[in-house]
């Protein structure tokens, strides 16, 4: 039986949900991409793009291209056949960005991570310690790695870097962390970004870009390595793009466009704070769940827990791929698979872009009952242990407003004066900011 009526839960970690907002953004006729008027909408998407990106010192330089293509920009802008890399071991996704250094020809250094645990950032720069010729032209990291649902420190392994006073480059992919939680490319010294549309940033699939300083401006100018269609060289005068090899991705533009107005409308803290919260209802619902033993967080640590995705581990001797497919099919639930060595051991549930507590609440209805089909332990309640994390405790300042109109039950919200209102309002934002 397959789910035909109602909204399908769409709930993969990439590609997320796309806003109407950006789709009507996106739904207009082909212009002109060498006309001021569209080269003007590319320049200020670029230059707001920065705010996400948190930088002042970097540029975007975007693409028609998933973010294997931003893999490959990275690496034919800024290296020679032989250079050597050094590549943390976070999952499949980074062993891909390493595959793309070694088919340019370098030389590529991993560093091992236990499974399940986030990177650590001594560990690697005892790699780097270790290389006293100084070989290693840059670390690639990744920040979220989306097929383990779990988050890397960026900020410390760029002091560790530090400590020792290593040259090498900084890259970091933020494909499925870049407008889900924080990220300081200026701050935590990053010379190179990978990003994406299908993520966070609430696009579809097809254009992603490369943030970079001027240390990888600089690099790049010296690197050998073939390149034509990624050449930062010509795309980029003066410190900006203002061209692409061949077409502009058109559309795309609008679209994003449209995502960073509701990225600001929100508040990119506010943006950070809903994930957060989002994230931490799901991790209660799958740590109840396997309360009375069964599922469990892939994530051993609970600090390194995605709030992109979360990644659910089935007990052996259970397929995770039967869960998917009875939630897609039966509940319309659709959720991400595991990848590589870990299809069929997890399932991953994508909470992050256009999204709000019911349609995670549904979403994770959808699964437990799921769960119970294809006859996964697990304890029943998840969706109301969910529940549980969302009801957060009301601040002072709502209790005040509780109490005034406990003493006239006449009142409504429409009878409250603005400042009554105003107050009431800004206590239930406080108790959800960032800082809680």
């Amino acid at each position: 039986m397959t789910a035909s009526r109602g909204w399908q839960f769409f709930m993969h970690p990439g590609p997320t949900n796309i806003p109407h907002r950006v789709l009507q953004a996106m739904a207009r006729p082909a212009v002109d991409f060498m006309s001021p008027a569209f080269q003007a909408l590319r320049d200020r998407c670029l230059e707001r793009l920065k705010g996400v990106l948190k930088t002042q010192k970097g540029f975007a330089i975007a693409y028609a291209a998933s973010g294997h293509g931003a893999w490959d920009a990275s690496i034919a802008n800024l290296f020679s056949p032989g250079d050597k890399v050094l590549v943390p071991r976070t999952g499949y996704f980074a062993e891909n960005w390493a595959k793309t250094a070694t088919q340019y020809g370098l030389e590529v250094v991993v560093a091992d991570t236990p499974e399940r645990r986030a990177v650590d950032p001594e560990a690697v720069a005892r790699h780097l310690a270790a290389d006293a010729k100084g070989a290693i032209k840059a670390v690639m990291f990744v920040q979220n790695e989306t097929a383990t649902g779990m988050r890397h420190p960026v900020a410390e392994m760029r002091a560790a870097m530090d400590r020792l006073g290593y040259p090498a480059l900084f890259m970091v992919d933020t494909i499925s962390s870049l407008g889900s939680y924080d990220f300081r490319m200026d701050e935590w010294g990053v010379d190179l970004v990978i990003g994406g549309s299908q993520k966070g940033l609430m696009l579809p699939p097809g254009m992603s870009f490369t943030a970079i300083n001027a240390r990888a401006w600089e690099a790049a100018q010296a690197a050998r390595n073939p390149r034509r269609y990624w050449d930062w060289r010509g795309m980029v005068e003066e410190g900006r793009q203002v061209r692409f090899c061949g077409t502009a991705p058109i559309p795309y533009f609008y679209g994003l466009e449209a995502s960073l107005d509701m990225i600001e409308e929100e508040g990119l803290e506010n943006v950070f704070a809903r994930h957060r919260r989002l994230a931490d209802a799901t991790r209660a619902c799958v740590r109840h769940w396997g309360s009375e033993g069964g599922v469990e967080m892939w994530s051993l640590d609970a600090e390194a827990a995605s709030d992109s995705l979360t990644s659910v581990l089935v007990p052996a001797g259970h397929d995770a791929d039967l869960v998917r497919t009875i939630s897609s099919d039966r509940y319309g639930v659709a959720l991400g698979r595991g990848l590589a060595t870990l299809q069929g051991r997890i399932f991953r549930i994508g909470h992050m872009g256009d999204l709000n507590e019911p349609m995670l609440l549904g979403a994770l209805a959808g699964i437990e009952l799921a769960l119970a089909d294809a006859g996964v332990p697990h304890a029943r309640g998840g969706v109301e242990a969910a529940m549980d994390s969302l009801r957060a405790p009301r601040p002072v300042q709502f209790a005040e407003i509780q109490s005034r109109l406990d003493r006239d039950p006449g009142a409504t919200g429409e009878r409250l004066g603005k400042e009554s209102r105003e107050a009431l309002y800004e206590a239930l934002t406080a108790e959800r900011s960032p800082e809680r």
